[in-house]
């Protein structure tokens, strides 16, 4: 059981651990990153009252034999429902937090409500491999858990941008949504039409396709966490007039 648990929490763990550090100019308080990571739980089930729906009025059958059945499985399933959950989420971790006060800010809170999805997902799928866990465990940890870090990365960008700048919020709100709907489409659709495609040509041509998928994601949420931390360190006075962060010594009475 340590084991599964451990399998299950550790690389989402270790994004969480990565983005905090990342975040050198303002750290968040630990107590608002563990909120956010809870809300991410949450968003598991709230991505249910999305999917459920979708499923029953026929947008997708999570049984499936063709290249149609798998991209509706990906994105009425899966990128649309858990990604919007997961926007929602973020909306009410910020909502009236004081130290969400940067837009790498932004990048860190949706980050950790993917984590908090992520971890629970993976000790969901570990725990259900029976025999097999070893292997699902090493898979996920190395392509599925960075994809959900991807994803946040791309809804935290586009939410702070929203958040922050006075033009084109609806276009930026909309991009919150729609670029990590896009990419967890891509990847949820290529590893399920890999399930059903018997030509071993295209399953191997559809397994690097995934890879290269994977290292633009990991090479576009590099450029978009530099660029907001650049951004950051130009307006050190700040997008609002509080400035708390982890580096402050108040008292921390009013965190939640």
């Amino acid at each position: 059981m340590f084991l599964f648990i451990l399998a299950g929490l550790l690389p989402a763990a270790v994004l969480v651990y990565h983005i905090y550090k990342a975040d050198f100019l303002q750290p968040e308080p630990l107590d608002q990153l563990k909120r956010a990571i809870l809300f991410g739980v949450a968003s598991i089930f709230v991505s249910m009252l999305f999917s459920s729906p979708f499923e029953v009025i026929g947008l997708f059958s999570k049984q499936y034999s063709t290249m149609a059945g798998a991209f509706r499985l990906a994105l009425f399933g899966a990128g649309i429902p858990e990604e919007l959950a997961k926007l929602i989420m973020l909306f009410l971790v910020v909502r009236n937090n004081p130290y969400f006060n940067e837009k790498m800010d932004g990048i860190v809170y949706a980050v950790c409500v993917s984590m908090g999805f992520a971890g629970f997902e993976n000790m969901a799928y570990i725990a259900g491999a029976g025999s097999s866990w070893f292997g699902v465990s090493v898979s996920r940890a190395l392509l599925a858990v960075p994809c959900h870090y991807y994803n946040g990365v791309f809804m935290g960008y586009f939410f702070a941008k929203f958040w922050f700048e006075n033009e084109n919020k609806l276009s930026h709100l909309f991009w919150a949504l729609a670029a990590p709907v896009i990419t967890h489409t891509l990847y949820d659709f290529i590893l399920m039409y890999m399930n059903v495609e018997s030509s071993a040509g295209i399953s191997g041509f559809l397994f690097v396709l995934l890879i290269y998928l994977c290292f633009q994601m990991l090479n576009w949420s590099r450029k978009r966490i530099s660029e907001h931390l650049e951004e950051d360190a130009r307006n050190k006075d700040g997008y609002q007039k509080s400035e708390k962060s982890a580096h402050d010594f108040y008292d921390r009475s009013d965190r939640v």
